[in-house]
């Protein structure tokens, strides 16, 4: 009984075996025809004596198709592309920037013509004032002049001066000595104050004529040319004919004290003199 069983375990081992060769060579085969590249197909020639055995030739009589011409295409119409868009819109904004450079230039022009107008405005508006504010003391200065020369009139008609000084002379004249203090003279303009005198012609003193110090040791006198403006200050001032001291600080003396002489207003400027006397101390 054992030995049968044996048999059967070995028979059937051999069948299993047998069955995967086989299945191994049938898959083997499937794989390789498979991968296997398909050969190129011949053509077929005929040969013999047949009467197409040296393969197919067209007649010469029979007329070759013509090429069939070609035609054209139409252009298709294309949409813009990205740089043709690019393209517009940068021309578009160089010239909406060229308008706005062109339009803020025109706005800076027409403020800067606004600014000279108003300048020339403002410039012809003050010139009219100062030409006014002329006007009006030039019409000052002759109502004054005029005033001064009507009192220095009747001063000179009744022949007196103002201050501790001596009654004038005959002539109009006031004088003072070195203690007097107040306005002499008359419309023919000069006069004497304080020991000194002035002449300018059609104008007046105001107060008394500022004397020089005494600084000094020198006898004799001091003709000062003065120029005055029209409001009655002395405005220059130097040494002229008829001095007789030789003295140059003594000079100096009598034209600062010149220079702060004060007189009535005139129109315009005039030129007088101005002579100090000096006593040896």
């Amino acid at each position: 009984m054992a030995q049968d069983n044996k048999s059967e375990h070995i028979v059937a081992t051999i069948g299993t075996a047998i069955f995967l060769i086989l299945l191994f060579l049938l898959l083997w085969y499937v794989y390789i025809d498979a991968v296997k590249e398909p050969e190129e197909e011949g053509v077929e020639v005929a040969f013999g004596d047949v009467d197409n055995a040296g393969g197919y030739m067209p007649d010469e009589t029979q007329s070759m198709p013509s090429p069939v011409e070609e035609t054209a295409a139409p252009p298709v119409a294309t949409a813009p592309s990205d740089n043709d868009l690019m393209t517009q819109e940068d021309e578009e904004a160089l010239a909406l920037r060229k308008q706005q450079e062109k339009e803020k230039k025109e706005r800076q022009q027409a403020e800067a013509e606004r600014l000279r107008k108003q300048r020339e405005e403002q410039a012809r508006i003050e010139k009219e004032r100062k030409e006014k504010e002329a006007a009006e003391a030039a019409k000052k200065a002759k109502e004054d002049a005029a005033k001064a020369k009507a009192q220095n009139l009747i001063g000179g008609m009744f022949g007196q001066g103002s201050g501790q000084g001596h009654t004038g002379n005959s002539g109009g004249e006031g004088s003072g000595d070195g203690h007097g203090a107040g306005t002499q003279g008359n419309p023919i303009g000069h006069g004497s104050s304080g020991g000194a005198s002035w002449s300018l012609g059609g104008r007046g003193l105001r107060g008394t004529l500022p004397q020089p110090s005494n600084n000094f040791n020198q006898a004799g006198k001091v003709v000062v040319q003065i120029r005055v403006n029209a409001a009655g200050q002395v405005v220059e001032a130097r040494e002229t004919t008829g001095t007789n001291i030789s003295d140059k600080a003594t000079i100096q003396l009598a034209i600062e004290a010149a220079k702060k002489a004060k007189f009535t207003e005139g129109d315009h400027d005039q030129v007088g003199t101005i002579t100090y006397n000096f006593k040896f101390n």
